[in-house]
């Protein structure tokens, strides 16, 4: 997943080669008409673009970028998210400036921890994130009381959300307490409402693996740059 520079590309490619967003929701911009080529707006989604054609979103320039991902081991009590009007800590904070315009796959909740991708990459954002992709997300998960394992059923074959039906991929045991489930829908607050509903109470979350790539060794709050075997690693179903 190299830059798109030196060969025609469609747009919505280019678009996300750019950072604007996934693919799918670059198809969404160019139909709202904020995309000009050439100094022409299009609403065309099978266009291509060239090395030579000037390419505007909301009237700013774009130039393909390379692909750019780190990986944060987040800590609790930082959110995911640019700013806070409550002025709560972002996780934005850990990282240099030069960071802020990377975008964080899949968020991690204000008491959750672990491991948190950043990436300039709007088609490996679409691939972590889309259902069809089937990538899964891994957690450590400590309850509050020892887990029944005769409801390990329920939360294999579904437990009824507002969003709709959230299931575990898989789950096993380190002990009762102490839970690894495995997910690859990525509903709000899934893990503890799903847990919730079984009346146990999550008292610690941590993403340890997304797709093939498990946590590099990172103290806490600590980031590394992902080359391109790890940023594919993520990206593969296991």
């Amino acid at each position: 997943m190299g830059s798109t520079a030196g060969k025609d590309v469609r747009l919505n490619k280019f678009l996300a080669s750019c950072g604007i967003g996934s693919r799918r929701g670059c198809e969404t911009f160019i139909r709202e008409g904020r995309v000009e080529i050439n100094g022409e707006i299009t609403l065309d989604l099978s266009v291509r673009v060239g090395p030579n054609d000037h390419v505007r979103f909301d009237g700013k320039l774009l130039r393909s970028q390379n692909d750019f991902t780190i990986v944060l081991n987040k800590p609790k009590g930082y959110l995911c998210t640019r700013n806070d009007p409550q002025g709560r800590k972002t996780i934005y904070e850990l990282l240099p400036r030069k960071f802020s315009s990377l975008n964080y796959i899949g968020r991690l909740d204000l008491d959750s921890c672990g491991l948190l991708l950043l990436t300039s990459s709007g088609e490996l954002t679409e691939k972590l994130t889309h259902p069809r992709f089937h990538v899964e997300k891994e957690y450590e998960v400590q309850l509050d009381r020892p887990f029944d394992g005769e409801k390990t059923e329920r939360l294999l074959e579904g437990i009824h959300l507002s969003e709709g039906l959230a299931k575990a991929e898989s789950i096993s045991f380190d002990s009762r307490r102490r839970l690894r489930v495995v997910l690859t829908q990525g509903y709000n607050r899934q893990i503890r409402r799903m847990f919730s509903k079984l009346n146990y109470k999550v008292k610690r979350l941590e993403r340890v693996r997304i797709g093939k790539l498990t946590m590099p060794i990172l103290s806490t709050g600590d980031f590394q740059v992902l080359n391109h075997r790890e940023i594919e690693a993520a990206s593969k179903r296991s």
